[in-house]
């Protein structure tokens, strides 16, 4: 017989595994994210850039499900470390614009290895990892407005 609070129990929520994996899989990224003095979210943002050479604070927040207030202080934490720039757009002085930096570039040659290394350190089968990944991207796009 099930009990009205059953669904309190931890071993019941969808969101406990998510949020757990999720920090489990950022520690795995720690020490080799320590060899480029990365954080995992200024990571992520490096990941954005190396791929557009230059966004929006705005779009950048769109790719990575984070608001400004979180995004600020890693971009200014990215351009000390000289790898972005940060500057108003010329027609719209509230847009932020963030343009990938030569060294920022550069970074990518030596970040290039990570995610094959991250994935060796998972325990999936190949098609395992394809369907957890479009499970999740399934979800995430349900958050999109």
């Amino acid at each position: 017989m099930s009990d009205k609070y059953d669904a309190l129990k931890l071993e019941n929520q969808l969101c406990f595994p998510l949020y757990a994996c999720s920090k489990e899989i950022v520690k795995l990224y720690k020490p080799y994210l320590d060899e480029l003095d990365l954080t995992y979210t200024q990571y992520i943002t490096m990941m954005v850039l190396w791929e557009h050479k230059q966004v929006n604070v705005k779009e950048l927040g769109r790719h990575l499900y984070l608001d400004s207030g979180t995004l600020t202080p890693v971009l200014k934490k990215l351009e000390q470390k000289g790898w972005v720039e940060r500057s108003r757009a010329k027609e719209d002085e509230r847009v932020l614009n963030v343009t990938l930096t030569e060294a920022g570039d550069a970074l990518k040659e030596k970040a290039v290895e990570i995610p094959g290394r991250i994935g060796t350190c998972l325990k999936l089968e190949q098609e395992e990892m394809m369907i957890f990944y479009k499970i999740l991207y399934k979800i995430l796009g349900q958050f999109e407005s």
